[in-house]
């Protein structure tokens, strides 16, 4: 059911620009942008990201602020929908095989944290990931990974750690984006 998602979400909203914005705030809910960004990231013109942004406010979805003269947007968390739309991005981005398929049956597991463009909500071809948990099977692992970059046809990139070396290089992960994707204490 959940790979199906990912043609189906291309049928029912046929905008692409739409479909980036709403990876782009809704995986990553504190993710925020001002048009210009979004301009130079999504390689589009201004005129067809200013009329998704306009669409996805006045449904509620974005709230928009000025800091100084630029517009800048971000997620509303408070709307009734904005859960199911994180789950929908996340099964779009096929996060949600991945869980099932390589989280759910590894064992030990303490954590695991999305890293980079994918935890700032930039859609890419590569899901870079930190996993965090003690007396992981890394061949497992290597074979759980494969297996579902098969089933959501993007590159899997993990780094691991033990609970106690990821104390000592949180504050260097700190310094890029980092979104938690799954914990055992959830």
């Amino acid at each position: 059911m959940n790979i199906q998602i990912l043609p189906l979400l291309d049928t029912l909203i046929t905008s692409k620009t739409r479909i980036k914005l709403l990876v782009r705030f809704f995986l990553s809910p504190g993710s925020r942008s001002y048009l210009r960004s979004l301009e130079t990231e999504f390689g589009e013109s201004t005129n067809s990201i200013r009329l998704e942004l306009n669409r996805l406010e006045g449904a509620n979805l974005l709230r928009a602020e000025l800091e100084g003269n630029k517009k800048v947007y971000c997620a509303n968390e408070q709307h009734p929908l904005f859960g199911e739309l994180n789950k929908l991005v996340r099964n779009y981005l096929g996060l949600d095989v991945l869980v099932e398929k390589v989280v759910d049956k590894l064992g030990n597991l303490h954590s695991v944290y999305l890293i980079n463009e994918l935890a700032e909500g930039k859609n890419t071809s590569n899901i870079d990931m930190v996993i965090v948990g003690d007396a992981i099977d890394t061949q497992y692992l290597s074979l759980l990974v494969a297996k579902a970059e098969q089933l959501i046809h993007r590159k899997i990139n993990y780094s691991m750690f033990s609970l106690l070396e990821m104390d000592n290089v949180k504050s260097e992960l700190n310094r890029k984006p980092l979104l938690l994707l799954w914990s055992a204490d959830e």
